[in-house]
């Protein structure tokens, strides 16, 4: 069978000894050992079919046969070199895009704001936005960076970085025309004269959710909404109660907090990052930037 040539580096080292007189000063230019470069030059002599080298007194001299591929040798060193500063490239292209996801509703003008001012500070990064109600597999590297509210009976993936940020309390809430036309609950009790709004979609079975189904009847469900968006849309039609975070009575003036569920049917809202992204400098800055300031601003709104 016909030997083939194959190896890049074997030329490296051929052009070094060319270089350097010697495969001693060849060894200390690469980095190796000089029995190495020895033995990847009978290696490459063994593939190519004739010697490249004669040994002399002051070293080793190139042969007509090298000399007459020295061109071509230095040729594949520059493009080698094209396609490690490509490859450089690329990577640092790469690592500075930050991939986050949330749901839809996280991606308002205060979250906007914030990644603003990360990447004002740092200026060779930029963000991928994957708004959606889907949840993206943080651990399986669908995105770098997700912001969740998990329910206390959700198991985490233990290799995940995750942050605790703050807790999301849920209430009751309606319109104020919905209050004005059939009063406001003052406990369970009274719920029996009243429509109820329940999620269907990925929040049905969230705790506070599952709470409001077991105190409504059936007959009782005027709609379904699937997010965050529809429910206060449907809220604000006044087609009855329904569960939304307690924070929303400062952010929608037509709508009133009508009753505080127990503690305990909220969610936390963490930080989740995966663990190989974790590693870059960047996401790791961007966690230390972004976790304190999410958590101040929704504590003191």
């Amino acid at each position: 069978m016909q030997n083939r040539f194959t190896e890049w580096g074997d030329v490296r080292v051929f052009l070094a000894v060319v270089h350097e007189g010697s495969t001693l000063a060849a060894s200390r230019v690469l980095g190796i050992n000089q029995t190495t470069v020895a033995r990847r030059i009978d290696v490459l002599e063994h593939v190519l079919g004739f010697s490249l080298f004669e040994k002399t007194t002051r070293g080793s001299r190139p042969t007509d046969n090298a000399l007459a591929m020295l061109a071509d040798a230095k040729k594949l060193e520059t493009s080698a070199q094209a396609f490690m500063a490509t490859a450089s490239k690329q990577k640092n292209k790469q690592e500075s895009v930050i991939r986050i996801t949330a749901v839809i509703d996280a991606f308002n003008e205060q979250f906007s704001g914030f990644l603003s001012d990360f990447t004002e500070a740092r200026k060779d990064v930029r963000f991928e936005l994957i708004p959606s109600d889907a949840k993206l597999d943080v651990a399986s590297g669908q995105t770098d960076v997700a912001l969740r509210m998990v329910n206390a009976n959700t198991t985490v993936d233990p290799t995940l970085i995750c942050h605790d940020i703050f807790m999301l309390e849920v209430s009751l809430f309606a319109s104020r025309g919905y209050v004005e036309k059939f009063g406001m609950p003052a406990s369970p009790d009274d719920f029996a004269d009243h429509n109820f709004l329940v999620f269907d979609g990925i929040l049905a079975d969230h705790p506070g959710n599952r709470w409001v189904l077991s105190h409504a009847r059936q007959d009782q469900i005027a709609m379904a909404p699937r997010d965050m968006l529809a429910m206060t849309t449907a809220l604000e039609m006044g087609a009855g109660l329904g569960m939304l975070t307690r924070r929303s009575k400062s952010l929608h003036s037509n709508l009133g907090e009508c009753y505080q569920m127990p503690d305990g049917y909220g969610s936390m809202v963490k930080l989740m990052v995966n663990p190989t992204a974790y590693k870059r400098k960047e996401v790791q800055a961007f966690t230390e930037f972004f976790v304190p300031r999410y958590r101040d601003y929704y504590q003191n709104s």
